[in-house]
């Protein structure tokens, strides 16, 4: 079978993460970093297009890497509305929502899609993006909450998780689409995800203040007591905001978001560090149980995936909590670049079909009277 070559874009805040893939082998990597200032002077995300292109090119050169032999180009995605997971050809429909941030979120992964669509016309080959940010796979059920102008949304490692689910798939014989599992991406964020037939079907909001804490979110709060601290006058809207998303956790606990900085801490007799840390594991522990019970506990693994799961400490602390449920399965570490290269392979094998994005939310956020 023919290895083909792709090249992976998953742009961040002030910098492009770039890799070459022939087949699984990754040919080059690279992290390219932009002037914060420079970016600055661009009144949107979107017009830093030519910019981040440029300095990845000047790169590129300096390296003597060469992109004319590249199958398909992949960007990271994002600014698309609710879609269900998969490859999906850079169209101009796609092309435009990202742009433009058409749900509403400006971020510099809407730039991934661009990049590729612009290399791509550059060097000939395909462009795709392989499971955005915008990956919404819930069931009704999970959306719903005990306030109707309240509903449950997909905010998830969705790129990482399903690689980590193919992946554990592969390698005991089987079919991610034949599959329960659990899988909790551990870093600065975390998601724990019910998979259901290849399918992620329920999970907390990693994004806006739900699930458990982790060393940059606090996670689920108790509403009133969160009420009171909005209508305290100590803190601004921005100020909450930030406690919530970037700022709480590990760092508002603790001090840091660093959990080797904890873990020496703990080393080194740190009572509060510990009963923090070891909260953190618990509430970890606590969701995948939950989400154990919406797959009626025919789970075939629980997956730890993400950077912080190679703390053995925390895998032996949930391994405690979850273990009798299905077997834990730790991979550790992000896997988004060859994430990226494996969806385009397998859609360039044959191995899975290439979607069309239509523009229109799989949920668009209103619970129907006539469901």
């Amino acid at each position: 079978m023919k290895e083909f070559e792709i090249f992976a874009i998953n742009p961040g805040s002030t910098s492009t993460k770039i890799a070459l893939f022939k087949g699984d082998k990754c040919l080059f990597s690279k992290n390219v970093p932009h002037d914060a200032e420079t970016l600055k002077q661009f009144p949107t995300i979107s017009d830093q297009l030519a910019y981040r292109r440029n300095t990845i090119t000047a790169l590129l050169d300096e390296s003597g890497v060469r992109l004319d032999a590249v199958d398909a180009f992949v960007g990271r995605g994002g600014g698309l509305m609710a879609l269900e997971g998969g490859t999906y050809n850079i169209d101009d429909l796609l092309l435009d929502h990202a742009r433009r941030g058409a749900n509403g979120i400006q971020h510099p992964a809407n730039l991934g899609s661009q990049l590729a669509y612009d290399f791509a016309q550059t060097f000939g080959g395909r462009a795709f993006v392989v499971n955005p940010p915008d990956v919404d796979e819930f069931e009704l059920v999970a959306r719903i909450t005990g306030l109707s102008e309240v509903t449950r949304e997909s905010r998830i490692h969705a790129l990482n998780q399903k690689e980590i689910g193919i992946r554990y798939a592969g390698k005991i014989g089987r079919r991610y689409e034949d599959l329960n599992l659990v899988i909790s991406h551990i870093g600065g964020g975390v998601s724990v995800t019910a998979h259901k037939n290849g399918r992620m079907i329920d999970s907390n909001d990693n994004v806006n203040g739900d699930g458990p804490m982790a060393p940059t979110r606090a996670g689920s709060i108790p509403a009133v007591a969160l009420i009171k601290m909005c209508f305290s006058g100590k803190y601004s809207e921005k100020e909450l905001y930030g406690l919530i998303t970037k700022n709480g956790g590990l760092v508002d606990l603790l001090g840091t978001a660093n959990v080797r900085e904890v873990l020496d801490r703990i080393k080194n007799g740190d009572g509060r560090a510990k009963i923090v840390y070891d909260a953190m594991c618990y509430q970890i522990g606590k969701y995948i149980g939950a989400y154990a019970a919406t797959l009626c506990g025919k789970v075939d693994a629980i997956i730890l995936t993400g950077g912080i799961a190679n703390d053995d400490y925390l895998v032996d602390q949930i391994k405690k909590m979850v273990g009798f449920i299905a077997p834990v399965v730790v991979m550790p570490g992000e896997f988004e670049m060859e994430a990226m290269a494996s969806g385009a392979i397998r859609v360039l094998s044959g191995q899975e079909k290439t979607l069309s994005y239509t523009g229109i939310p799989v949920w668009d956020g209103v619970l129907k009277t006539n469901v």
